[in-house]
């Protein structure tokens, strides 16, 4: 009998947002511990992503997170900075727990550019229970650092609207200009900073 086929589940937080950095994350999850709940980090309430992120980490196998900043974002495009972020969580996952997946799944149309077999599956967070796992980290981490961009820059209400572009944060982007942490490459700044 063949041994069970390791899994890596990948994807992303962060990719519409206006501030802040996009982030990835990769999990194998164990096979032999399911996590109850699992589900596109969207469609779960802040507690329970919370919850379960806690609980991802303490049972997976491996996993990792990774960040690309807002400055990489403009460089090369959202789209190259959130398979860079993959590809960065992915091998720091393989690094950290000297795990090496036989297969690599992430949410999407695009695969990272990595050494491994990979396949992108549409949706693929509300199909694949790793990638549902790698969502939630993802999605827990990029709040987390929202929270601490908010307590530096208190006046742009970032503990709400997590940098995404609500009427409250194009009307502060406007008052109080762009921050350091702003994507300029997004439309709404851009205008901004010219």
């Amino acid at each position: 009998m063949s041994a069970a086929v390791l899994i890596c589940g990948a994807d992303e937080a962060g990719r519409g947002p206006l501030a802040g950095e996009v982030y990835a994350a990769a999990v194998i999850l164990n096979p032999d511990r399911p996590i109850i709940g699992l589900a596109d980090s969207k469609k779960l309430s802040e507690k329970k992503r919370n919850l379960l992120s806690v609980e991802i980490k303490q049972h997976a196998l491996a996993w990792a997170i990774a960040s690309c900043s807002a400055q990489e974002i403009d460089e090369i495009n959202i789209l190259q900075a959130s398979l860079l972020a993959m590809k960065r969580a992915i091998e720091t996952m393989q690094t950290q727990f000297g795990i090496t997946p036989d297969l690599v799944q992430v949410d999407g149309n695009k695969c990272p550019k990595i050494s491994l077999p990979c396949e992108a599956i549409v949706k693929g967070d509300s199909k694949v229970q790793a990638i549902s796992a790698a969502s939630i980290l993802a999605k827990v981490a990029r709040d987390a650092e929202l929270y601490e961009l908010d307590k530096i820059y208190p006046q742009y209400g970032f503990a709400q609207h997590k940098g995404y572009p609500t009427a409250f944060h194009l009307e502060m982007l406007n008052a109080h200009g762009v921050t350091p942490v702003h994507r300029l490459s997004y439309a709404p700044v851009r205008r901004l900073s010219q």
